[in-house]
């Protein structure tokens, strides 16, 4: 080997390390500016937990919906009484639940979707039993 073939050699090498340094280079530049993107879109997201957590009244847990623990009030007095049909207002003053037309009106409709999902049965008009 002589030294033209060797500086050649070692040319070819510096030429593919200067083509990957730029390659990095490349990368850096891409990941550089992400990575900003990314800190500026996190502080936004530190800035409006901060003014949330000072909005929002603390120690409160959401409730959980009513209509889930009125279901569940319905059904067991339906498990307690399997054979008894009840019209709605008998519902309201069975479960102490206020017995004023709306409230009646929303448990006509909550008796309602029981029936039409199997649970229950209307023997007569405005009645519903538990279905046996």
């Amino acid at each position: 080997m002589n030294v033209t073939e060797l500086l050649a050699g070692l040319q070819a090498r510096q030429d593919e390390a200067t083509t990957r340094a730029a390659e990095l280079r490349d990368q850096i530049e891409h990941l550089t500016a992400a990575l900003a993107e990314t800190e500026a879109r996190l502080a936004d997201l530190t800035t409006t937990r901060k003014i949330i957590t000072e909005v929002a009244p603390t120690g409160t847990e959401p409730e959980p919906p009513e209509r889930n623990t009125t279901y569940q009030a319905i059904v067991n007095a339906f498990n307690q009484y399997p054979g008894r049909a009840f019209q709605a207002r008998e519902l309201h003053e069975l479960l102490d639940m206020p017995t004023d037309e709306a409230s009646v009106n929303i448990t006509r409709s909550r008796l309602g979707r029981l029936t039409r999902q199997g649970f229950l049965t209307q023997p007569g008009r405005g009645r519903y039993q538990k279905r046996t």
